[in-house]
């Protein structure tokens, strides 16, 4: 059985940083999934398009040149993860993406991948599957003192707005809302430092691997 690691959550809940340090600990290949969000929608701005505008969307979806977006600074924006909370929920723009993300996943040996629906679509017979949140104000926190830290003008009150706002609408869109899976173990970071969190996360994956005798 190929050993994948379905990682998910909302944004800042630490998911991203626990996934990556997974893949290095296991020796697996990682994709932030989010990031061709990121993408699409941010290409869709640097022509001109309209985050409203769903076949413009799904044009960009189907166009996307997926390699090295991990090298793109201009994803990491706060303006980068509205663009893609606003394009990941239309239907032909998922559609678009899903055969990409499912081959990473089915890559012998396994993967770890992060993002919204992971364990319940892309990979949903994944061995370890994590939901990683913590709550709205300490994710907010999180990201207000990342982005003010490299001269982002944001206060913490249009931060946390933000984050609630990106959470209803990654919760409640209809194609492939953020949800977690029935068999996913819930990881609330809310108290935990970043090591605390992954030494939980690797303990999660620990049990699994046994579970499953890999």
């Amino acid at each position: 059985m190929d050993f994948v690691i379905a990682v998910d959550g909302p944004a800042a809940s630490g998911k991203g940083t626990v996934a990556a340090r997974l893949a290095r600990t296991y020796g697996l290949p990682f994709l932030d999934t989010g990031l061709l969000y990121r993408a699409v929608g941010m290409g869709l701005l640097a022509t001109g398009g309209d985050l409203s505008d769903k076949a413009a969307a799904t044009a960009a979806a189907r166009a996307l040149d997926a390699s090295g977006l991990s090298d793109d600074p201009t994803l990491t924006t706060g303006e980068a993860g509205e663009a893609a909370s606003r394009v990941a929920g239309y239907p032909g723009v998922r559609a678009a993406l899903l055969d990409l993300q499912q081959a990473f996943a089915r890559q012998p040996g396994g993967a770890v991948l992060d993002g919204r629906d992971i364990g319940t679509v892309i990979a949903p017979d994944a061995p370890a599957k994590l939901f990683i949140t913590a709550t709205p104000e300490t994710r907010a926190t999180r990201r207000w003192k990342q982005l003010t830290a490299r001269g982002d003008d944001i206060s913490f009150e249009a931060m946390l707005a933000d984050i609630v706002k990106r959470d209803e609408r990654d919760a409640g869109r209809g194609a492939a809302p953020m949800v977690q899976a029935e068999d996913a173990a819930l990881l609330d970071t809310t108290d935990m430092d970043i090591e605390a969190a992954f030494d939980a996360a690797r303990r999660i994956v620990e049990a699994a691997r046994a579970r499953h005798g890999l």
